[in-house]
């Protein structure tokens, strides 16, 4: 049986089939999501919604730490029935709750039901933001908190000699080729991965109501990883876009595709290319104006 895009990408389509980059991102995840539970203050018995909860990394890691109740929130259908069935084997679906529902309709939860709303690589692919966070404080309770993870996209555009990070400039117009692939189905205009940066995070919470908001800045400029040639073929970057080597039979000749790959593997095996990585923590609280 097929799974949606989402649950192909989470489970497949991101790693390439390589184990050791599966090693890689999900020792990266977990460091993730220690940091958005740490920075949320998740206390004893708190009710916690993980807004596109994905595989339940961050929501099963709120159990661990005692949320009293946690809601497993997104669109895929197949994602939440794989959190429902590992809640289950881990004795926890009494504690549990599922819904489905993008991050600018949470109309499954009720107002001022929530203590902690997270995010992890969420908004990305949201183009209402603005509705989003007015979604998180409608269904936080006063005092409670969101704290959110989002890649900053916008930081790793490069020049169009460059793709991935990797110099494409001797190959003329078969890198452009490639590019065009991404770049239609993710416009630099209008694309939500790319719509936004840290400085409208911080708009966008003050505009909910939202108070006091604090927001962290990671930033990274350094070599890419040497990575195996299929597991770089076989890759998606997000669920939205084809592999490379999808993009490649769509865009290339089969001689575009012999001096695309004579060029670039070497580089990609060797790590030559260049990372570049900024995401932004935003912890904000919605106030209690009972107590002013």
């Amino acid at each position: 049986m097929s799974r949606d895009r989402w649950a192909e990408w989470l489970a497949v389509r991101r790693y390439g089939g390589d184990p050791e980059t599966r090693r890689r991102v999900v020792a990266d995840l977990a460091v993730i999501r220690d940091k958005v539970l740490d920075l949320a203050e998740l206390r004893e018995g708190e009710t916690l919604l993980d807004v596109g909860c994905g595989e339940g990394l961050i929501a099963f890691g709120a159990l661990e730490r005692g949320a009293g109740t946690v809601v497993f929130g997104d669109v895929s259908t197949d994602l939440l029935e794989f959190c429902r069935a590992a809640a289950g084997d881990l004795g926890v679906l009494d504690r549990c709750r599922f819904v489905e529902s993008p991050a600018d309709d949470l109309r499954t939860v009720e107002d001022g039901s929530i203590d902690v709303l997270t995010t992890r690589s969420v908004l990305i692919y949201v183009a209402r933001k603005r509705e989003a966070f007015r979604e998180f404080a409608r269904v936080l309770r006063p005092g409670g908190r969101i704290s959110l993870f989002e890649p900053i996209n916008r930081f790793a555009l490069r020049e169009a000699s460059t793709w991935a990070g990797y110099d494409l400039s001797p190959l003329g117009e078969i890198g452009a080729k490639l590019r065009a692939v991404f770049e239609a189905l993710q416009p630099h205009a209008s694309d939500p991965m790319l719509d936004f940066d840290e400085r409208d995070l911080i708009r966008l919470a003050e505009e909910a109501g939202f108070f006091p908001i604090r927001l962290l800045l990671e930033a990274d400029v350094k070599p890419s990883d040497a990575r195996t040639w299929d597991g770089f073929l076989n890759t998606a970057g997000n669920p939205t876009i084809p592999t490379v080597a999808e993009a490649m039979e769509q865009a290339l000749t089969a001689e575009e595709r012999e001096r695309f790959t004579a060029h670039l593997r070497p580089q990609v095996e060797q790590g030559r290319g260049e990372w570049r990585m900024a995401t932004a923590y935003l912890v904000a609280t919605k106030p209690d104006r009972s107590s002013a």
